[in-house]
């Protein structure tokens, strides 16, 4: 099935939640590894470098880096292009759902077309991502001849 946005939230929302996952199993692993093999001392005496303690918290926060960080803030950065790079007649969708062409945007509020005569004002910050109501409509239209 094909996404109606440009960039296909449930897929982003999947992955996310796949990699928290993984990265919550990833952090419990080294912290059992961890505590499984307790530091040697020398003569019975507890000891150890105190620098081999924080090597856990080290790998859990580049695991958290890596895998939550660094795609949340690449999300973050398209998104920014993307609402610096509405133009006039782009048909997008906002965060409520409504479907609209540009017909104005002045700073930070954005003028859609929802109807024929019907405008709306947004927040910029409102716009969700871009539509492809084009894949809808032949989608829509497959569907009909089917029946």
């Amino acid at each position: 099935m094909e996404s109606f946005l440009a960039s296909d939230p449930d897929s982003t929302q999947r992955r996310s939640s796949i990699l928290r996952r993984v990265a919550i199993g990833v952090t419990l692993a080294v912290v059992y590894l961890y505590g499984c093999f307790p530091p040697q001392g020398q003569d019975g005496a507890s000891g150890g470098s105190p620098f081999v303690a924080l090597v856990p918290l080290v790998l859990i926060f580049l695991l958290f880096y890596v895998l939550i960080l660094r795609p949340q803030q690449k999300q973050h950065r398209e998104r920014m292009e993307m609402l610096k790079n509405l133009k006039r007649g782009d048909t997008v969708i906002t965060s409520g759902g409504l479907y609209g062409k540009i017909l104005n945007i002045s700073g930070d509020v954005v003028t859609l077309e929802i109807a024929k005569g019907v405008s709306v004002k947004v927040a910029r910050s409102g716009i969700a991502g871009l539509a492809n109501l084009n894949d809808q409509d032949k989608k829509g239209k497959e569907d009909k001849s089917e029946k």
